[in-house]
């Protein structure tokens, strides 16, 4: 549930980019990204990179088609939101705070965020996500580029990034889990 909830944004400018305008998409998303971070505040927790960033870039890119008189054309928009989403997750590698962190905090206990192996799972799920992001910087390089490629091809190669990014996401953590433990068992015997 919280990494559809992260993921939220994204998911809503994806799927409105399918049925109506780039203003409307945009909009809805930044409302979207907006009711994120406003949920953060009231519960009490922490901002992060993630919906804080996902509100700069749609209401930047909304605020830029409603002000502008000339539109950007719907590829480049997804240009642009796939671009600054691998430029957060690569500075935040930069700054030593992956993206993932944040969230991954919440769900774990004091002691379990100081273990070395918790930073090393969030670099990793950060470069897995940048991955995913650069793959889907591609197919929208591809739709500019390469126009007589069929738009299924480039929306399947999105879409395949994004869940794996979302299923790695999920195994990992559980991979390193299981293995510490097996490391441990194998050490109490």
């Amino acid at each position: 549930m919280a990494l559809f909830l992260i993921l939220a944004p994204f998911a809503t400018f994806a799927t409105l980019m399918l049925l109506t305008t780039v203003k409307i998409s945009l909009a809805a998303s930044a409302l979207v990204a907006l009711g994120l971070v406003l949920r953060d505040m009231v519960e009490g927790r922490s901002i992060k990179m993630l919906p804080i960033g996902a509100l700069v870039i749609f209401t930047s890119l909304a605020g830029y088609h409603f002000i502008a008189a000339a539109e950007m054309s719907p590829t480049s928009v997804r240009l642009a939101v796939d671009g600054s989403v691998l430029a957060i997750a690569l500075v935040s590698i930069a700054i030593r705070l992956p993206f993932t962190i944040q969230h991954a905090r919440e769900v774990v206990d004091a002691e379990t965020a100081k273990l070395p192996h918790f930073m090393r799972t969030n670099y990793i799920l950060t470069w897995v996500w940048s991955a995913a992001f650069v793959l889907m910087l591609l197919a929208d390089m591809v739709t500019i580029y390469l126009p007589s490629t069929p738009l299924w091809v480039c929306a399947a190669i999105a879409f395949a990034a994004r869940n794996t990014a979302t299923y790695f996401t999920k195994w990992y953590p559980k991979h390193v889990r299981a293995g510490i433990a097996a490391s441990a068992n194998a050490a109490a015997a």
